[in-house]
Order: C-alpha cells, then structure tokens, then sequence
C-alpha cells in the first residue's frame, strides 16, 4: 500500500499484476478501534467514478473480504483507520467462486448465471458473495476460530472486584469460575463469593465467602474497589475478558462484552441498547460496572440474590449510565439465575421501585415494556402522500378512519396529480369526514418534499408517515407508536411491516447494508425472533422507513424535516433518522404496532433513469454518512452486509 492525497480514502493498493476478477484481502485491525469496517473504494473508467465496498469488521482481530473487481477499474483505494493490517492480496478464478456457490446454495448459482447473462454485474456479485463470503450464525466456532487473533493492551490499574453468586450444589461449577480467573491477564483485585443458602464446610481458599444479604445496596457490593464483576458458577470469563474491559470503562458507567450463551449460540451483542437491555438483559455476565455509576444508583437493597444482577442494570438504566461495548466474545456463561415469569416480575417491581413509567408484563413468552400513553392523548396527524390507485387509497384510509383505535386523529392525504375519476370522487366522500384534509401537489413526484407539505399542514402533537400502500391490521397500531414518540429522548419510531405473504418487509434499517442501507431479516417469516429475541420487543435501531413513521412534530421541525434537495426520492427517511440521532434523539422500532406494506412486495428493480436517480442520491448518502455506514451501533461489526440475515462474514 501507499499514501494517497484523499483525507478519507488515505491509502492506495498497489499490486504487481493489477486484479480483473475476484480477489480476497485477509487482513488485521483492533476491534476496540472506531470506526469498525474498512471501505474499499475502486475507481472506474475514464471518469474515476468511484465504487465503494464495506469489508467486514475485524472484531476477532482479523478478518477476510471476497470481492469482484471490474474490468475498467483504474485504481483500489481504502479507508481503514488505525490499526489495520493489509496481510494478504489472493486472486480466484471465476469458476471457483461459481463452483463454491453451486456446493453451498445451488439456487443461488442459477440466480448467478441469470444475472451474468443479463449483464447485472451487481447482482451476480451480491449473489456469489452472499453464497461464497458469508457463514451461518450457528457455525460461529469454526468461523471464529480461523479469525481469534490476541490483542495488546496496554496495563491498566482499575482494581476490579469479581462476585460469584452461588447456589448449594455449584462447587464445581465454582471451581472452574475460580480457575478462569486465576488465568485472567488482568488480576482481579479481590474475588467474593456470594452463597444464596449454607455456605461449604470446606469453600475453596481463592476467595472470600460470605452469605448473601438481601439489604446490601449496589453501592456495598463494590466495596473499594473501581469496578463490579458479577459472575455465576460455571461462567468462564475469556483470559483477557478483564483487560478488554478495564480499559473499556474510562469513557462509560458500564463496559460489557460478547458471550457465548447457556445454549452454546454466540450472543454478538449491539453497542449500548438500553431500551433492548431493559428489554431482554443482553449486557449478562462478562461486564463491569463502575464504581461512580454504583455509588450514584439510589441507596436501595438490591434484594435475594436472583435478582442482583437485574437490579443493577434496571437501576443503571433508569438513571441514564452510558454503556461502552467491547466487540469480541469475553465469556462462556451458564444459567440465568431468573426464568422469564420471575424476571418480568421482578422488572416490573424494580421499575416501580425506581419510580420509572414503565410497565413490565410477560406476554406469550416475551417481556414487554409498556410506555405511558401521555393524557389526555396528543392528536397524531397520519400523512399519506398518494397519486391514483384507488385500491390502495381506499384501503389505507379505511384502515386509519374505521380501523384504529385512536382517540384524536386527522388524516391528511397529499395528492401528486391524481386524475383517475374514481380517485376524485372518493376524495369527495373522504371531504365530508371533519377529520380529513387533502392537499394538491402537483409538482414533479419529490416523495420528501410531500411529506414536508403534509408536515406542514399538521396540526397534531405527533405526526405520522404512511405510504398509500399500507394496510392496518390491528386497531392499537397508533397507540403503540405515539407512546414511543412521546418520549423525551425519541425520535423516529417505526413498525413491524409485513408483506402480504406475512413475511417480514421492515424490522428496521440498518446502515450499510447492501452498501448503504437495507431492511434486516427482509422476507424472513413474519414471527422471527431476530439475534437476541430483538424482533420481540421495541429497541434502538439506526433508522426506520417513512412507509410508516411517528415523530413529535416539534423534532420534525427542529432538524428541518426531510430533505427534499439532496433525496427526492430515495434515503430521505435514512438521512432524517440519522440527523435526529445527531441532535441527540434516539430512533426506535416497535412490533407492538404491526401493519401490511402490501405493494412494495411486487415491486421490481429500478432501471435506466431510475436507477441513475438512485445511485445519485446513494452517493450523497455515502458521502453525508459515511462513518455511520462503516459502524452501524446496533448492527455486530461481525456480521454480513452482503445478506439481509444475521449470518457471519
């Protein structure tokens, strides 16, 4: 490699025998180093028009990219930021890559070969990668096993206290805890044992054994030192899970690691998800709290020792901790010291011990977190931009006047040009409903730029994107978004959106997948968990779609509402959740509001001057938000952007 001129793309790859084809780049990186994802950039025809990759992030230490470079490509530049390593440059023949494909996923290959012929570089290069360069998530030990690389890390004096809680019973399962901490590069400073019944006749000498006390308070628990680790018998924390974290801390109330979980599945957890946390308990076992975040937490008794654990993080994140995560497993943990009934309950009591308006409750094996509706309700004002289509027009405007379960409500429909006759006279009808206001836009199809004239013409608290072809298909959709959007620290909120098969058409946005930005797990059935249970329970997400979107009208305003310049069409909704989490409110997705996206499904690809309108604004998109694209907070550095899944790359 070599110095380039550009301040981004800073290195050049230079290569004896410059690549036409396939070729792969292993390299090395710090997985605590920001941004996660290198980008390569390859510059084509005469014109160097620039073509960008995101590579996989090296959260093990190393990591490898499989890549179709093209036959007018003039030069390969990269972005990698500190720590990045270039190993190695291998070539593959094209009929090994196919080969591969047809062995792993012969529909694939055909798709491939379709592609080929009909000349869609992009495609056929998605398809092959998709097939060739990505791996399930259950073949995680293989996959990391070829990528574990050792990290330096430079010493560090935290003092860190590790607490066992123990159960009668669990001496071995103690012993091989203790055995892991032995082993730790980073000693822990002292090591309790907290026994919930009779402590042993003969407790093992490494540490300090004492009978739980139901009064003690976070605070007692650390005692002196800087840090809190709380461990169960039979965990087995990483040799380096303590100095991963230590340094972790500096900058955050709580640093937490990935795990490998009770089911022997890899638990690859997003960076600090609070809303998720509260949720689910992601953050576990391989984590350190710190001393200042305990000694602020109110001076409560953390309660039996079932619940320490989840005392502390409720208490942690109802006082606002910030969290700081560490991207590589640190532990192999055991049983969860709650079934799911027990944790809900025990949320529940915390929330309201902890004078938080939330409401805990477990409903069909999942616990969900009910926000406070504010009362009386705020009118919600739903903006339907629409042009024809009386099937679709009809329907979504039956469902938002007849179908929800709303108390205040207006409908405002903002009309690009309609002339279909059937479409006019069913605004008539719609005219003579008080709630209903049509707006005539007449302009060149600029999707943002309706939304704004909508927005604009709202008049409720809360307001809400809907596309025309959006179906209801449950009344309390409306009431679970605009509690979402009534909270202080929200921004967007969006919905679980299926299409009409019942698969998944929107779960969420993640930036930079497929290159820029794409729906998780699309057209996965309708009832998929998602990693971590995430698809069961609101969460932060970095965008959502404007097919249906509620955000306070007053934050819609504050950041200037969609912009109708730089994205007409396409990214504008991308762009304007992502400028709302850089003034500082958070995005959330919510499957307590579902709906149907029905036309969306038979859509299909855009061409010609469509897709060069697309790739316009593709490339400002890139260019506003590239580091967003290289790191996605709540998307694993270690899984793909290639597939819409959660496999590995």
């Amino acid at each position: 490699m070599e110095p380039t001129d550009d301040p981004v793309f800073d290195r050049r790859l230079v290569l004896p025998d410059h690549p036409v084809g396939w070729i792969v780049l292993s390299y090395a990186g710090d997985p605590l180093v920001a941004p996660r994802r290198p980008i390569v950039r390859v510059l084509r025809g005469t014109d160097g028009t620039p073509l960008d990759f995101i590579l996989p992030g090296a959260s093990h230490g190393s990591a490898h990219w499989l890549g179709l470079i093209s036959s007018d490509a003039r030069e390969i530049r990269l972005s990698a930021g500190a720590g990045f390593v270039l190993e190695r440059v291998g070539a593959r023949r094209e009929v090994s890559v196919l080969a591969q494909c047809l062995l792993r996923r012969p529909w694939r290959f055909v798709s491939a070969l379709y592609e080929r012929l009909r000349g869609s570089e992009r495609r056929y290069r998605d398809i092959l990668r998709g097939a060739c360069a990505v791996t399930p998530l259950r073949h995680y030990g293989s996959w990391a096993a070829s990528r574990n690389r050792p990290i330096r890390l430079a010493p560090t004096d935290l003092r860190v206290r590790c607490l066992i809680l123990a159960r009668s019973g669990e001496e071995a399962a103690l012993a091989a805890t203790l055995d892991a901490l032995d082993a730790q590069s980073h000693q822990a400073r002292t090591i309790g044992v907290a026994w919930d019944d009779a402590i042993p006749v003969s407790p093992d000498p490494r540490a300090e054994h004492r009978r739980w006390d139901v009064r003690a308070t976070p605070a007692a628990l650390i005692a002196e030192s800087d840090a809190l680790c709380l461990l169960r018998p039979g965990d087995i924390p990483a040799p380096d899970a303590l100095a991963l974290l230590a340094p972790a801390l500096a900058e955050a109330d709580l640093a937490y690691g990935d795990a490998i979980g009770p089911d022997d599945q890899p638990q690859l957890k997003p960076d600090w998800s609070p809303d998720l946390a509260l949720a689910t308990g992601y953050v576990g076992r391989a984590a350190l709290f710190s001393h200042t975040l305990l000694s602020r937490l109110p001076a409560t008794p953390v309660g039996p020792m079932a619940e320490a654990i989840l005392a502390i993080e409720t208490a942690a994140i109802v006082a606002g901790a910030r969290g700081a995560h560490v991207p590589r497993v640190l532990a192999r943990t055991m049983s969860e010291c709650l079934d799911p009934p027990a944790r809900a309950q025990a949320l529940d009591t915390r929330l309201k011990m902890l004078g938080a308006p939330i409401n805990a409750s477990l409903r069909n094996g999942v616990i969900h977190l009910d926000w406070p509706l504010p009362q009386p309700a705020p009118k919600a004002s739903i903006v339907i931009p629409s042009r024809d289509r009386l099937d679709l027009i009809e329907r979504v405007c039956r469902g938002v006047l007849h179908e929800t379960a709303y108390p205040d409500l207006e409908l405002i429909i903002v009309d690009n040009g309609s002339t279909d006759p059937a479409v006019l006279a069913h605004y008539e009808n719609l005219r003579r409903d008080p709630r209903v206001r049509i707006l005539i836009d007449p302009q060149p199809f600029n999707f943002a730029a309706m939304v704004n004239a909508g927005v604009a013409a709202a008049t409720g608290a809360v307001v809400v994107l809907l596309n025309n072809d959006v179906a209801v298909l449950e009344p309390s959709w409306l009431d679970a978004m605009v509690r979402q959007a009534s909270r202080p620290e929200v921004g967007a909120v969006g919905a679980k959106l299926l299409y009409a098969d019942g698969t998944l058409q929107h779960a969420g946005v993640v930036v930079g997948l497929g290159g820029r930005a794409g729906h998780i797990l699309r057209r996965r059935p309708g009832d998929t968990p998602g990693h971590l249970g995430r698809l069961h329970v609101a969460h932060e997400v970095s965008a959502v779609t404007a097919a249906c979107l509620a955000v306070a009208r007053d934050k819609y305003r504050a950041v200037g509402g969609f912009d109708a310049e730089a994205f007409p069409v396409d990214f504008n909704d991308v762009d304007f959740c992502l400028r709302l989490g850089a003034a500082g409110w958070k995005t959330v997705w919510t499957p307590a509001a579902t709906l149907a996206h029905l036309e969306s499904v038979s859509r299909g690809p855009s061409v010609g001057a469509k897709r060069a309108r697309f790739e316009q604004e593709a490339a400002r998109f890139s260019e506003r938000w590239r580091d967003v694209i290289r790191h996605d907070p709540y998307y694993h550095p270690a899984l793909s952007l290639t597939t819409f899944g959660e496999d590995l790359e």
